[in-house]
């Protein structure tokens, strides 16, 4: 059981790192910013979390969680009972939900290789394979890590920040990737 004044230091830091990382953006936070701000010292930091990239983790576990949770027992599209292509748009969709909200946080864990080492990933990964292979892609599994390619945090927001999508406009045309892909008809876009 986690003792009340490291349970305290936990929730400060977390705080902290949450308004520093949606401030300044994950990459440009130091943990000696996280633990001036959080009002721990450096030692007290670093015996929970070993860098950065740990306590974007542990902010994002939560959200991640519940999105795993739907995809496993939630409601079709999204959970089970739909067709491939429709859960992959609804997994698309979804993803583009968790980056609007939690992209600062995303690139404090998810850039450049170690973003193929988190859990989150692999679990992503075993989803979309799965759906690759049961709708006949050929080849599901180099095909799956193209197909998360658009889910990248840098890519994302790239496309909100420097090309000025919004997240309507790029989970659409994610779904129609989704759809075309999987060989099924997308649906038909309002106002098309």
């Amino acid at each position: 059981m986690e003792r009340a004044d490291a349970a305290r230091n936990r929730a400060r830091i977390l705080e902290a790192a949450g308004q520093l990382f949606a401030a300044k953006g994950a990459p440009n936070v130091t943990m000696d910013d996280i633990a001036r701000a959080a009002g721990v010292g450096r030692g007290t930091l670093y015996r929970r979390y070993p860098d950065r990239a740990a306590i974007a983790t542990a902010m994002l576990d939560e959200h991640e969680k519940a999105l795993q949770e739907k995809l496993i027992g939630g409601q079709a599209p999204l959970g089970p009972g739909a067709p491939p292509a429709e859960r992959l748009a609804a997994f698309y969709a979804a993803m583009v939900e968790l980056l609007e909200a939690h992209a600062h946080l995303v690139l404090g864990t998810e850039t450049g290789r170690s973003r193929f080492a988190t859990g989150a990933y692999g679990f992503w990964r075993l989803h979309v394979r799965s759906l690759l292979a049961s709708a006949g892609a050929p080849d599901p599994d180099t095909l799956v890590e193209v197909v998360l390619a658009p889910l990248a945090p840098e890519v994302y927001t790239y496309q909100r920040t420097e090309r000025d999508l919004s997240p309507g406009r790029i989970a659409a045309a994610l779904g129609e990737l989704a759809h075309r892909l999987l060989g099924a008809q997308p649906p038909a876009r309002e106002g098309a």
